[in-house]
């Protein structure tokens, strides 16, 4: 459910009913096998780096260790994840509501005072009421109930009261947490609350001891810091004093270092009608059974009805004709699963679809594969940054493991695109009735004014208002291209004779960055000089040639085909399409001396070098030039790669 449906007194924004959480059967798909994979594979990905940080943080790697916690006078052990083992820090464990030593409490296999068992079934049943973002809001008072048990610290040689608290999530660590209130905010505002000792066993490096409520300074792995109050440890670095505690752990049988991750298995379940049906048949006698290869796709029965049932489960497990069916093991009666996947179970393989659609034996033949995959360079908006991507790429990998695949990433190079919001600076919504219907705009201005306009507002991937007013700029450059090839019979300003050589100079370098900018995507910078070259060609007293005309025409073309196409047809009177002419080269005397070209390693833009006309087509000077450059050196020195160089434009240095 979307967040933005839920009100503040936990009732659905719609219908006005009261937001409840419930238990459920799941399908999951077990990303998490692929955690270390989905991490170490990101590097060499020509990726922004900001996505880059946001997929690295949600897969969260965490190198620490459990620690087994004994229950005093029981036979229950409480494992604690801790990257900070600061143990002589230690002054509480707490637990999440849904901890499966909580629910033995429940179920009486742990026995506790009677009074404290009503308490922790009250919050239990409390906690359960809440979504995830209220329990981790750090802002939300700290709450919790104490067990009336005590678990044993070994390393400090102390008891610790457990507590149970739904700041604490099942699914994230053990579900268990050790509370060492002197460096961790959220431990102390706890510590506070139920008046628990706080112990400082780190001191910073300017000496001061002061509690932690009078700075409100954490600190945690990697910043500086001495041990202090800790026996063995004192006077230790806080990283060495880190490690050597593990160390007595392991020794001890205490405990055992492991690698943790943020991320979570991919729940595929939907209780919903619209989605790819689950292909799975239950049998009592076979259980869980897949359907039979030669009965997929499996598609959706057609109902009238879509709305939710009363029972929680899908719209399709009221269509007993679909649901009821025989066993593909067996032979047997059995059940259809009746949940559908979610809608991230198409959105994140189409690409692969892509490349070969036509095809009806099989979702892609092996030649299409070669031919058009990995995709080159993928443009998608940073709300995808994370789901969209993460998937994606783990789609890739499964189907890689199996064979169905040779590469092991989908895109190798990818853009963002910078949101538009509505010109109220908010994100368009037709609940606030600020949004831009782009056939409306079409219909007043053309299809080629709204792409100029779309792509010349901002860099690529930036965020910007609409701005009806700043619409019409493109429009009117719309206007004075179609005019300027319109004049009278054609000649006017598309000479063959005579032409303006400093014209033509400016066209060449116009074509030259326009060819450029589009290979990084810098298509404001593009539209920005196609503009200030109209202003010259409109000054000029005796203006183009006709196939300098011509090659103008082509450089807009991608940018406004439908003004482009017509002007190609009735103007120039050719046949073909504009759109498979070829792009026009910009050679001769009239090219600038000095050429620019970018400099990439691994497809990332490293450094720009200047090289002579003259120079431009000798890879091997070309080369010379770029390994004077530092910022690129850096990067290949003691490296075996292999170069791709597009004479004039871009040299490419790949690292085997």
């Amino acid at each position: 459910m979307a967040e933005e449906e839920v009100l503040p007194n936990g009732t659905h924004e719609r219908c006005g009913n009261k937001i409840i959480k419930k238990d459920l059967p799941q399908w999951i798909f077990k990303i998490t096998k692929y955690a270390d994979r989905l991490l170490s594979d990101l590097e060499g990905l020509d990726w922004p780096e900001g996505i880059l940080a946001m997929q690295r943080n949600w897969i969260g790697k965490k190198e620490g260790i459990n620690i087994n916690y004994p229950v005093k006078d029981i036979k229950e052990v409480i494992t604690c994840f801790t990257t900070a083992p600061v143990n002589f820090g230690m002054t509480f464990i707490v637990v999440s509501p849904e901890h499966e030593f909580i629910k033995k409490i429940l179920k009486g296999e742990i026995k506790v005072q009677k009074d404290r068992l009503e308490e922790i079934k009250e919050y239990v049943k409390l906690a359960s009421e809440k979504t995830e973002q209220e329990r981790l809001n750090e802002r939300r008072e700290k709450t919790g109930v104490f067990t009336g048990l005590y678990a044993h610290n070994p390393v400090a040689e102390w008891d610790v009261p457990i507590y149970i608290t739904d700041f604490v999530l099942a699914n994230v660590g053990t579900g268990a947490v050790q509370g060492c209130p002197g460096h961790d905010y959220k431990d102390f505002e706890f510590a506070k609350k139920f008046n628990l000792p706080i112990k400082r066993v780190v001191v910073g490096p300017d000496g001061d001891v002061s509690p932690i409520e009078k700075e409100k300074q954490i600190i945690v792995k990697g910043m500086p810091g001495k041990m202090i109050n800790s026996k063995f440890l004192d006077g230790l670095d806080f990283s060495d004093g880190l490690e050597k505690t593990m160390d007595y752990i392991e020794e001890k049988g205490w405990g055992k270092r492991i690698v943790s991750y943020h991320l979570r298995d991919w729940i595929f379940s939907r209780q919903r009608y619209w989605g790819e049906p689950i292909p799975m048949i239950y049998c009592e006698k076979c259980q869980w059974q897949p359907v039979s290869e030669n009965e997929l796709p499996l598609k959706l029965p057609y109902i009238k009805s879509y709305e939710p049932t009363l029972t929680g489960e899908s719209p399709l497990s009221e269509v007993k004709d679909w649901v009821n069916t025989k066993c593909p093991n067996c032979g047997g009666v059995a059940k259809r699963e009746t949940d559908t996947m979610p809608n991230w179970a198409g959105s994140c393989w189409y690409f692969l679809r892509f490349a070969d659609p036509k095809n009806e034996k099989k979702a892609w033949s092996t030649e299409a594969m070669k031919k058009w995959e990995p995709v080159d360079r993928y443009l998608g908006g940073a709300e995808h940054a994370v789901l969209h991507l993460l998937y994606a790429r783990f789609w890739v990998k499964a189907l890689y493991d199996l064979k169905l695949l040779d590469f092991k990433e989908p895109f190798m190079k990818l853009s963002n695109v910078g949101m538009i919001l509505a010109e109220d600076h908010r994100k368009m919504s037709k609940s606030w009735g600020n949004v831009i219907n782009p056939d409306d705009v079409t219909k007043e201005y053309g299809a080629d004014a709204l792409r100029i306009y779309e792509m010349f507002m901002a860099p690529f991937n930036t965020e910007i208002p609409w701005s009806t007013k700043a619409l019409q700029g493109s429009y009117r450059f719309v206007k004075r291209v179609w005019e300027i090839y319109q004049k009278q019979n054609q000649r006017s300003k598309i000479k063959d004779q005579n032409e303006d050589k400093q014209l033509i100079s400016k066209l060449y370098k116009t074509i030259r960055k326009v060819t450029l900018d589009i290979l990084e995507v810098k298509f404001n910078t593009s539209i920005a000089a196609m503009m200030e070259f109209l202003n010259y060609w409109e000054k000029s007293p005796s203006g183009l040639s006709k196939e300098n005309a011509k090659r103008f025409l082509k450089i807009l073309a991608p940018f406004a085909p439908y003004l482009t196409e017509e002007i190609w047809h009735n103007v120039f009177e050719e046949k073909q399409s504009i759109h498979l002419s070829e792009w026009p080269k910009v050679e001769g005397e009239l090219v600038e001396e000095e050429l620019i070209i970018p400099v990439q390693v691994n497809g990332k833009l490293r450094d720009t070098i200047k090289v002579q006309s003259s120079n431009v087509k000798d890879q091997k000077e070309v080369e010379k030039l770029v390994m004077k450059s530092e910022k690129v050196k850096k990067y290949l020195e003691g490296k075996e790669y292999k170069v791709i160089y597009v004479p004039g434009k871009i040299i490419n240095f790949i690292i085997n």
